[in-house]
């Protein structure tokens, strides 16, 4: 069984929707919660504790255990309070699920940096800003889960959101980084790419509550960020019930090796098709694997 006995989560953006759900499912299986949410609007502006509150009183009713942390991702002195918020009350930090986020959508054609800079703030800059200071603490520890909420507007990108996927791609990166600074440290880190009606996606899925409900995405997240995964690196969309593998794979391409003198320009177009052909890939997970692939080609 699955189960969190001791453990100890922060969840950004939990006062509603999907960061609520993973709250209430983590604590159902014993973690204790730092329900982390400004309570702003979907556009970032303002700001109401009774989001998280509200959520901290519902895990609570049910038996479980939680505080409200009611401080800004997008500031980094807002990261530290959070996860300080998790030492001061529980004295340790195992899980971390970066979930915040806002919406400023417009055609790429109009955008403004007023709509761009908050996007990355909450979305990417913020999930550094949590995730730091709890790294280095699982370090220390030698143990930690580390959930990143991706999206597929970045995966394989959405009309009108350049500045969200932009940023939420920018999570990927971040995570293929920590999977290797974190794996002698027993820190795994993993992200997801829900499909869920929240208050962000209410245009999207409307009338479809039932189909992809945030109930559908928790399980998920809650495997990742468990003692039992020893998954690190993986993109995962989630929603509706169906959990698949998001991955980067690199084709067998084309090689000419330098003795053969210099590629050129005329050696690519007459080689795009091997260049892009599926039938042969690997999924490198490092730089290392596809210098792997390379080596033994160019000679």
């Amino acid at each position: 069984m699955v189960g969190f006995d001791g453990r100890v989560a922060i969840i950004t953006g939990a006062g509603g929707g999907l960061g609520r759900q993973h709250a209430i499912s983590l604590a159902s299986l014993g973690a204790s919660i730092v329900v982390n949410d400004l309570g702003g609007s979907v556009s970032g502006e303002g700001s109401d504790e009774s989001a998280a509150d509200r959520v901290v009183v519902e895990i609570t009713a049910a038996g479980g255990i939680a505080v409200a942390e009611h401080s800004s991702v997008a500031d980094p002195a807002g990261g530290e309070a959070i996860v300080a918020r998790a030492l001061d009350e529980f004295g340790r930090v195992d899980i971390v699920i970066n979930n915040a986020g806002i919406l400023r959508d417009k055609s790429f054609a109009n955008l403004t940096p007023e709509l761009v800079d908050p996007v990355l703030d909450v979305h990417l800059r913020g999930a550094f800003h949590v995730t730091r200071p709890a790294f280095a603490h699982m370090k220390e520890r030698g143990y930690g889960r580390i959930v990143f909420t991706s999206s597929g507007s970045g995966l394989m990108g959405n009309f009108g959101q350049a500045n969200y996927g932009a940023a939420k791609m920018g999570l990927i990166g971040l995570m293929n980084v920590l999977k290797l600074e974190g794996a002698r440290y027993n820190i795994k880190v993993n992200a997801v790419a829900p499909i869920a009606l929240t208050r962000m996606t209410t245009d999207l899925f409307s009338g479809m509550a039932d189909t992809f409900a945030p109930e559908d995405v928790s399980p998920a997240v809650a495997y990742l960020v468990s003692e039992e995964c020893d998954l690190t690196g993986e993109v995962w969309s989630v929603g509706g019930g169906s959990v698949s593998r998001f991955f980067v794979g690199l084709t067998d391409g084309y090689v000419k090796p330098r003795r053969k003198g210099l590629l050129t320009v005329e050696d690519i177009a007459r080689n795009v098709d091997a260049i892009r052909d599926e039938s042969s890939y690997i999924v490198p997970f490092s730089s290392q694997d596809e210098f792997s692939k390379l080596g033994p080609r160019l000679v």
